[in-house]
């Protein structure tokens, strides 16, 4: 339960700041955001607020926001259609009342002549009450928050200049790079957050504790000992430590340990072991990461901490392209299930430590430049700003169309793996 509860706060944060960078951009813009959603599939929770819907659906394999304009959302009455029109005090359309019946009290009953419910929102058309034999067109003034019913549903109109497509290119790429921007301002303030909590690591060499079998016993070395130097070389931080014993695979090393306030001299030669790397030195000991109170140094440690994990996912993400990491090795929701609940037995901040890289590994595959992703939709707009014109929405639909049918069977693939893995 423990795991479940976990798993929810975790992918409930990073999809909901994900979404929220991009609701607020799209609200900073003048755009309509039609739903805000956290999940996929049926809703089980809904509420309105606004001319926003949000909900949480049943799937936890993501979100979205629904921006006006973005799904061809906008209805268009079609010369001959027989509407109900609800207008306010100053004969301005409030309310339209598609596939209307005779129960609804104090309308208008209009065939439909023209209408524009983009632009100018306006419909001209016939009282179906005028019993002239010269009907005569008559045009309502729709107002910018009309609403449209249609089978008992009811759609607020979305004007032009409220739509994403009516927004500049700059706009328009903000409110969608805003979802990963503030996936990375999350993880930036996780970080924070344990820092100031836990503390700041100070990654100091000192020996945690030593193995039964390795040469750093075999030499002398104790659990607490501060390493202060390598064959004369300073050492200051556990790097500098790991990676001058992993260089020196059966090299005699000359350590200087403090102990008690005493400088103790040590001989070790590192053993040889293979590794991905090749052959690396070990010499039997391990780290666990000090930590000390030090609020000045949240921030830097944070912005430190989101650096270093950005790179190195990166990285991982190159070697996917060049064929030395493997799809087999990518994880999906069920991967990310188990691994949280490895990850909670260590304790709150390595929770935290967690959510914050996934939040920067969220962040950085939404800004990859594939159809359907944040980045795919960048991209699009970069060949707009170059062409000076926008791309032809139908071909552009049709390809984020084939990314988000490529990317759910990568996600079937990768969630049978995980299932396999973990359970077979």
């Amino acid at each position: 339960m423990q795991t479940i509860i976990a798993f929810i706060i975790i992918f409930g944060s990073l999809v909901f700041f994900h979404e929220l960078g991009h609701f607020i951009f799209a609200k900073r813009a003048g755009i309509m955001v039609r739903e805000f959603a956290i999940g996929m599939g049926p809703k089980i929770f809904s509420m309105t607020k606004g001319d926003t819907l949000y909900t949480i659906r049943l799937l936890p394999i993501g979100g979205y926001v629904r921006m006006a304009g973005e799904d061809f959302d906008s209805v268009e009455l079609q010369p001959g259609y027989r509407v109900a029109l609800v207008t306010n005090e100053d004969n301005v359309v409030e309310k339209i009342i598609l596939n209307q019946n005779n129960h609804h009290p104090n309308v208008v009953f209009l065939e439909v002549e023209r209408a524009d419910l983009n632009k100018e929102l306006w419909i001209e058309g016939y009282d179906e009450d005028d019993e002239s034999d010269e009907q005569r067109l008559i045009r309502y003034q729709v107002s910018r928050t009309a609403v449209i019913v249609e089978n008992g549903k009811e759609t607020i109109i979305a004007p032009y200049d409220r739509q994403f497509d009516s927004k500049t290119v700059g706009q328009r790429a903000m409110a969608i790079f805003a979802g990963p921007l503030f996936n990375f301002i999350l993880a930036f303030f996780i970080f924070i957050l344990i820092g100031l909590f836990q503390g700041v690591p100070t990654y100091e060499p000192v020996i945690t504790q030593i193995t039964d079998d390795g040469p750093a016993r075999a030499a002398g070395m104790q659990d607490g000992d501060y390493v202060k130097s390598i064959n004369g070389t300073q050492i200051t931080t556990w790097q500098e430590l790991s990676e001058t014993i992993s260089r020196n695979p059966g090299n005699r090393l000359e350590f200087v340990v403090e102990r008690e306030g005493q400088a103790v001299p040590l001989a070790i030669t590192p053993k040889t072991v293979e590794s991905e790397e090749g052959k690396v030195g070990q010499i039997g000991v391990l780290y666990e990461t000090p930590y000390e109170k030090a609020p000045l140094q949240a921030i830097p440690n944070a912005a430190e901490n989101t650096y270093t994990w950005t790179v190195q996912i990166v990285k991982m993400l190159g070697k996917l392209v060049t064929g030395q990491f493997s799809i087999d090795d990518l994880s999906g929701p069920v991967g990310i299930y188990k691994s949280t609940e490895e990850v909670a037995k260590f304790g709150i901040y390595s929770l935290m430590h967690w959510a914050a890289v996934l939040s920067i590994n969220l962040g950085i595959m939404n800004l990859l430049p594939l159809p359907a992703l944040d980045g795919g939709r960048l991209l699009f707009f970069g060949f707009e700003a170059v062409r000076g014109r926008p791309m032809n929405r139908e071909k552009e639909g049709l390809v984020h169309f084939v990314g988000i049918v490529l990317l759910m069977i990568l996600m079937v693939v990768v969630t049978w793996n995980d299932i396999q893995r973990f359970f077979f």
